[in-house]
């Protein structure tokens, strides 16, 4: 998504360029009238306004024969309308970094980041006794506070109640930001 904004504000800066280079030819040919060179007629000439409409009439006739569907055109076509999609889903997707909030009283809101908190919960996790956590994701909640936090652990086969464990040691971060924490553990044959 981040190469998408990043393409999509690219192409908006080049876009408004061009547009505002083309606003400025108009204003200026359009100052002088009739068929002198600075002028309208003297600008579609300079441009090749008559040459452009020839070829793209005929590529539009080559795509619309009464024969099978041109293969190249076809593609090209489609090609265009998928890179329009996803400079659209580049430009209005969201920029907006979703945090963690804390249940707030109304006197102020503390939020806090994605990775801050996974590295947090890392290190409580390390704090169970046999446990080795190995990955650790969280997700806010599209509304309001809380939301959830997916933890994956290693244990030895000899351990017991180490999903149980593990979320204990969760909870002081995961009780203050409401979060659900989900744990999976998985018996390793080594843990680190």
């Amino acid at each position: 998504m981040l190469l998408l904004q990043a393409l999509a504000r690219l192409v908006t800066v080049l876009l408004l360029t061009l547009l505002a280079l083309a606003g400025l030819a108009l204003a200026v040919f359009s100052i002088g009238g009739g068929e002198a060179t600075v002028s309208l007629p003297g600008l579609a000439d300079l441009v090749g306004l008559d040459v452009l409409r020839d070829r793209v009439g005929d590529l539009l006739a080559s795509v619309e024969d009464g024969g099978g569907i041109e293969v190249v055109p076809a593609l090209a076509g489609l090609g265009a309308i998928a890179l329009g999609l996803l400079l659209l889903l580049g430009a209005f997707g969201s920029r907006r970094e979703r945090l963690v909030t804390l249940p707030h009283d109304g006197d102020g809101e503390l939020a806090a980041r994605r990775r801050p908190l996974g590295h947090m919960a890392v290190a409580l996790a390390d704090q169970a006794r046999d446990v080795t956590p190995t990955k650790v994701k969280v997700r806010p909640s599209r509304r309001g506070s809380g939301g959830r936090m997916d933890v994956a652990v290693d244990h030895p086969k000899t351990a017991e109640d180490v999903a149980d464990r593990t979320a204990s040691s969760l909870e002081p971060l995961t009780d203050p930001f409401d979060l659900n924490a989900r744990v999976r553990a998985r018996a390793a044959s080594r843990v680190r």
